[in-house]
């Protein structure tokens, strides 16, 4: 049965994800799982919301919590695999959607993910093939075909597949360190809230971390540090998301004259 004050804090959450303020959401969220962590709708949503801001790491690690709480959730199936496919995991996302259909075999759905990732799979294999053959003569051309490639055009392939090569490196540095953000940002929103929970007129002693080393420090210069922790991670995790939407861009552009080039030259 759920809790009536986890299901008040979900109900804001709900509202705050319609509008689109998904860190609003995710807060809500949070607290509903704080008051009732093993019901599984709460890490669903949340998952939704870290989907929609496109930290699939973490929206892949709600949605196996979701799965653990209650294997027979079906959604949990398809929030995982939506964001094992975004995170280019394409086989994990196959087995999490295979799981899903074992409980649900006609779930349209699942059934249609599973279309898309096999399709995002095998064009992401063709992509890699034909950029891997491309600076070799006589190389293997998307299809089956074969063709002697033009030195120019061979030239030409094999650039664009070292920048393909230096933004997907580029672009999981940038996935990282967003994760690395966000968990900061967490981190400092969770002490701030568990501080702000202690009385005003507290003499509890209180330590800050510099460093390796700890320093005795009064509540508020603790407040006011967690506060511009969290505006400065903040501001970096929107910088850094921002930067990530570029790398996609660019990597998908990339990979489409990869396979232009190379499907026009085996067609002269």
């Amino acid at each position: 049965m759920s809790k009536p004050d986890a299901e008040a804090k979900k109900d804001l959450g709900n509202k705050a994800y319609a509008a689109k303020e998904y860190d609003e959401a995710i807060k809500h969220y949070t607290g509903a799982i704080a008051l009732d962590s093993k019901n599984c709708v709460y890490y669903s949503n949340r998952s939704a919301c870290y989907g929609s801001k496109k930290d699939w790491a973490n929206a892949a690690k709600d949605a196996k919590e979701c799965i653990k709480f209650n294997p027979s959730f079906i959604k949990g199936y398809y929030r995982l695999a939506s964001a094992q496919s975004e995170l280019n995991e394409f086989d994990a996302a196959l087995a999490t959607i295979k799981q899903g259909l074992a409980i649900e075999s006609d779930n349209p759905q699942l059934q249609k993910q599973m279309r898309t990732v096999k399709a995002k799979r095998s064009g992401m294999r063709r992509t890699e093939n034909a950029a891997k053959a491309a600076p070799s003569s006589g190389a293997a051309m998307p299809g089956g075909m074969y063709r002697n490639l033009d030195s120019s055009i061979s030239k030409e392939v094999n650039d664009l597949q070292q920048q393909l090569i230096a933004t997907t490196k580029e672009y999981r540095m940038v996935r990282a360190n967003i994760t690395r953000a966000q968990n900061g940002k967490k981190s400092n929103e969770l002490t701030r809230q568990e501080l702000d929970k202690l009385p005003q007129g507290t003499d509890a002693k209180m330590y800050r971390g510099v460093g390796k080393m700890f320093m005795l420090t009064s509540r508020s210069d603790i407040m006011t540090h967690l506060e511009e922790s969290v505006d400065k991670e903040g501001k970096e995790e929107k910088n850094l998301t921002a930067k990530s939407d570029y790398l996609e861009k660019r990597m998908k552009s990339q990979q489409q004259n990869i396979l232009e080039l190379t499907k026009s030259a085996s067609s002269e």
